[in-house]
């Protein structure tokens, strides 16, 4: 394999595993988003049961 073969892979590898990374913390996101709507929801039914 020549050097520049080795060093294409490399960068490779780390676009590969820089992408993974984005898109667990897109998904972290996402899933924060959803529970604070659910808890945002919650609280409407509540105030709404009150009245």
């Amino acid at each position: 394999m020549t050097t520049t073969a080795k060093i294409a892979a490399a960068f490779m590898v780390l676009l590969a595993l820089s992408s993974c990374g984005n898109t667990i913390r897109g998904i972290g996101k996402d899933t924060a988003n959803t529970v604070n709507a659910t808890q945002d929801a919650g609280r409407s039914v509540d105030r709404a049961a009150k009245k």
